[in-house]
């Protein structure tokens, strides 16, 4: 059969979507939305004209924005404004939720706990797929236990610790991208899948208005999620509209995050032309998270006038801006640069085997009153200025938290392999 313009065959079909594999490629699957919403487990349902292209528009602008940030999804492209490809996954049957405020039935399964309590770090519970017995809730240890097994893969202690971190750093991005526009993101569910061609685990299924939960200004008043529909009285066509609405808000807040780019710039200056290998290196890692990084050649010895003059530059541009100083013998460069700025500085000496300890010691013993911190790495330097930049910055921030998270997993990964 055909479908969005692809040549499928139907795979399985859930309340809200229906998933078609794909004849050209039976490891990418098609999932195309319905225009229906449902709650409780299916005990309401109603159909909502236009769903299917809301619930798209901000389920691909999610996976694009997550992506970008480089989590692994099976997200692969936006098909129509109704359906998306993705890589074939078997589904784990475990909904996984990220609360940071405490509400909904966590107050229910917790008396005692106040609405509004905050989670630090965010809470993880697990909730076991199964409409019959409505979600039960199960624990670390179940999962565990469970002898879980999908595509081959199984869901051991690592397997899982890995998707907790993950589903953790999902949920922080995300949470960041929407205090941007200053909206909370109180709770969310996940699920994650294993990809059944190249065996690793991804996070699946879509995200969108039914996934979350999100109060404009922190206020549970101006809640724009599918809370609204759960807690009608009567649903009625007006009411209907209401959410529609509220939905095509979130599409539309989701979507202005993929205009988002880095807005700050790394200088880095150098003591001279023997300095631009690890001029270009540090700007290669620059590079990569999408940041403007310029290389300069400028001695606070010999010409302190230029180099004040480069550095007046930067600084009238008025932008988030981090200055790198590469300068090997007596590093003035570092300490005057420093001396003459309000932005920061990050002094990354070349170390000879001759001179080392002499090219060091000249970066750290510093007039009082200067703030120039002294790496000796170039990566050191780049991931540094890159910290900074993300203060300011949600595009670089969440980079930063995915590499964190590799540096992590791959931490885990060999200790299990050695540990067998």
């Amino acid at each position: 059969m055909e479908m969005d313009g692809l040549k499928v065959k139907r795979l399985n079909e859930g309340k809200t979507k229906v998933i078609y594999e794909l004849e050209e490629d039976p490891n990418l699957v098609l999932i195309h939305s319905k225009d229906r919403i449902t709650a409780g487990d299916g005990a309401r349902s109603n159909e909502l004209e236009g769903k299917a292209v809301i619930s798209t528009s901000t389920n691909v602008a999610v996976y694009e924005l997550l992506n970008r940030a480089g989590i692994k999804t099976h997200f692969v492209r936006s098909q129509t404004d109704r359906s998306f490809v993705a890589r074939k996954c078997e589904m784990i049957p475990i909904e996984f939720v990220i609360r940071r405020v405490a509400t909904g039935s966590f107050l229910k399964r917790n008396p005692g706990v106040p609405e509004g309590f905050k989670f630090y770090p965010v809470k993880l519970e697990y909730f076991f797929k199964d409409d019959a017995k409505h979600d039960p809730q199960w624990s670390y240890e179940q999962i565990i236990t469970s002898n879980l097994t999908f595509s081959g893969v199984q869901i051991t202690l690592t397997q899982l610790e890995i998707i907790n971190k993950t589903a953790q750093c999902v949920f922080e991005i995300l949470e960041k991208s929407w205090n941007e526009l200053n909206c909370s993101l109180i709770d969310m569910k996940i699920e994650f899948g294993v990809d059944c061609e190249k065996k690793t685990i991804l996070l699946a299924d879509i995200i969108d208005s039914d996934s979350w939960r999100l109060w404009p200004s922190g206020d549970k008043r101006l809640m724009k999620d599918k809370q609204v529909y759960r807690d009608l009285k009567e649903v009625t066509t007006e009411s209907l509209q209401v959410i529609k609405d509220n939905f095509k808000w979130v599409a539309d807040q989701v979507q202005s995050m993929l205009a988002w780019k880095p807005r700050g710039k790394v200088a880095v200056l150098m003591g001279s032309s023997a300095d631009l290998n690890l001029g270009e290196e540090i700007k290669k890692l620059i590079g990569s998270y999408g940041v403007e990084c310029v290389l300069r050649v400028t001695s606070a010895h010999k010409g302190p006038d230029m180099t004040l003059k480069i550095v007046s530059e930067y600084e009238g541009q008025n932008i988030p801006c981090v200055l790198i100083a590469i300068a090997g013998r007596s590093n003035g460069l570092g300490p005057t640069v420093s001396a003459n700025t309000s932005l920061p500085v990050i002094n990354c000496p070349p170390i000879s085997s001759e001179w080392g300890p002499y090219d060091i010691w000249s970066s750290l013993r510093l007039p009082s009153g200067l703030s120039c911190t002294t790496v000796l790495a170039p990566e050191t330097a780049a991931l540094n200025a890159l910290r900074i930049l993300a203060l300011s910055d949600v595009t670089v921030w969440n980079k930063v938290k995915v590499d964190q998270l590799n540096n992590w997993v791959k931490l885990l990964v060999a200790d299990e392999a050695v540990n067998k």
